[in-house]
């Protein structure tokens, strides 16, 4: 049986046997498909908002949900410290492959090795908590890895476009709160949580774990960038 869906077909693209899309299942009814190419992009592929973030890398840096370790290139390649963490073993088997120095294997809420002065998580890496709640302790987690003055780094989107229409269901709860499910050649992973959470929000609940929010960059896609410091 196979569980490491996303770490499979990142391990078939490197390899040229990519046989069939991946999958997304989502809680709001639409099944679509996730682009794998978009894991492997170099530089010139980066979108604006990615090249802001990966601009105010510095010191120490641990890449959160590396995936393919595009982001951990970049800086490696610009001479910087970067560590690269994910989940998924074949993820990380493909970053070392592609030639990514430092890779841990690991659950980040279990993560624990050393301090760092940059944490980053792109491609709405800071969705793996699931929902506010475990956003919380996800904040009072990445604290502990920082050193003095270090900061966090990561995107977001406000979704609340999904139900404007009227044609999806808005969930009881916090409308940011979306549940996953991979397929790919046939085979289904574990559902997962995944939050997408809106500025105001996101401002509020920092601020009350003593972060100072500092919003810096905007798509006009309801997507955004933001860097928190503690304070």
């Amino acid at each position: 049986m196979v569980t490491d869906i996303l770490g499979t077909a990142l391990r078939d693209y490197l390899r040229g046997q990519f046989m069939s899309p991946l999958l997304l299942h989502t809680s709001y009814g639409e099944t679509e498909e996730m682009p794998v190419d978009e894991f492997f992009r170099g530089p010139g592929d980066f979108p604006e908002l990615e090249h802001v973030a990966l601009s105010f890398c510095s010191g120490k840096t641990l890449d959160v949900g590396a995936g393919a370790g595009s982001h951990a290139l970049y800086l490696q390649q610009r001479g910087m410290d970067v560590h690269a963490l994910d989940i998924s073993p074949l993820a990380a088997t493909v970053m070392k492959q592609r030639g990514v120095e430092q890779v841990s294997t690991a659950d980040f809420f279990n993560y624990r090795t050393g301090q760092y002065d940059t944490l980053l998580f792109l491609m709405n890496g800071i969705g793996l908590c699931g929902d506010l709640e475990k956003l919380k302790v996800l904040l009072r987690h990445c604290r502990s890895l920082l050193r003095a003055g270090g900061q966090l780094l990561f995107d977001s989107s406000d979704i609340a476009y999904l139900y404007a229409d009227g044609s999806v269901t808005r969930p009881s709860g916090y409308y940011g709160q979306i549940r996953y499910q991979y397929e790919y050649r046939g085979n289904r992973g574990a559902p997962f949580n995944w939050l997408y959470i809106d500025q105001n929000t996101l401002t509020q609940l920092a601020q009350q774990a003593g972060w100072a929010v500092q919003v810096l960059f905007e798509d006009g896609n309801d997507q955004y960038l933001v860097r928190l410091v503690v304070r």
